[in-house]
């Protein structure tokens, strides 16, 4: 079962999750030294990211991997990694995606994953994509590999953790806002087998979303 909290407003939303990421390495860390954490891509997080640096915590021992990457060159603006540097508090671990070495990367970067992560963040797509697992792709059916390099969607190919990895996280961490955001949650709640969102099987997941993402 899925577990929503609901937020008034896109700010609060990013601040809760924020703070349920932080809970996460507190716990993490008294049980096993250190946290493993994988942050999507797209625009909702960076508002969550900035929040993190305000939370007393031993960034030392936090190792942030990439959900997915677009293939683009580094820097591009296209990048979620740019972002993503300057988001995250400075003594941050980050293990950034190789997508500049793609089919020799996916291999390499899935030699680096924890066992399990002790917390994925996941974003929704208005086509009811996460990661970049997408509809109709073959990404969407791999089983024996932990990170893949999808076909081409809306522009760019992608690297992707796939969802065994996203499966065998101790927790799931859905953030979603906006209006636009309403019906593909939606099909998260009801489970709609053609949604690849509704395909994660994490035992522990949570969505917090703002009031106008939320499914009627």
């Amino acid at each position: 079962m899925i577990r929503w909290e609901v937020h008034a407003d896109a700010e609060a939303a990013a601040r809760a999750a924020a703070d349920v990421i932080g809970a996460a390495a507190r716990e993490a860390i008294a049980e096993r030294g250190s946290l493993t954490l994988a942050v999507s891509g797209g625009s909702t997080p960076t508002r969550m990211l900035g929040h993190l640096g305000g939370l007393d915590l031993p960034w030392a021992v936090v190792t942030v991997f990439q959900v997915d990457e677009r293939l683009v060159p580094a820097g591009s603006p296209e990048r979620s990694l740019t972002k993503l540097t300057a988001a995250l508090p400075p003594g941050v671990d980050l293990r950034a995606m190789p997508v500049d070495d793609p089919e020799a990367g996916a291999e390499r970067y899935s030699r680096e994953l924890p066992a399990a992560f002790d917390l994925v963040h996941l974003g929704i797509g208005d086509d009811g994509h996460t990661a970049s697992l997408v509809p109709g792709d073959a990404a969407l059916d791999v089983v024996d590999r932990d990170v893949v390099l999808t076909a081409p969607y809306r522009g760019h190919r992608r690297m992707t953790l796939t969802f065994p990895v996203l499966d065998r996280a101790r927790r799931v961490l859905w953030l979603a806002t906006g209006a636009g955001k309403r019906g593909p949650l939606a099909g998260l709640r009801d489970g709609d087998p053609n949604l690849p969102a509704a395909r994660v099987r994490a035992i522990d997941q949570l969505v917090i979303c703002d009031a106008t993402a939320l499914p009627t």
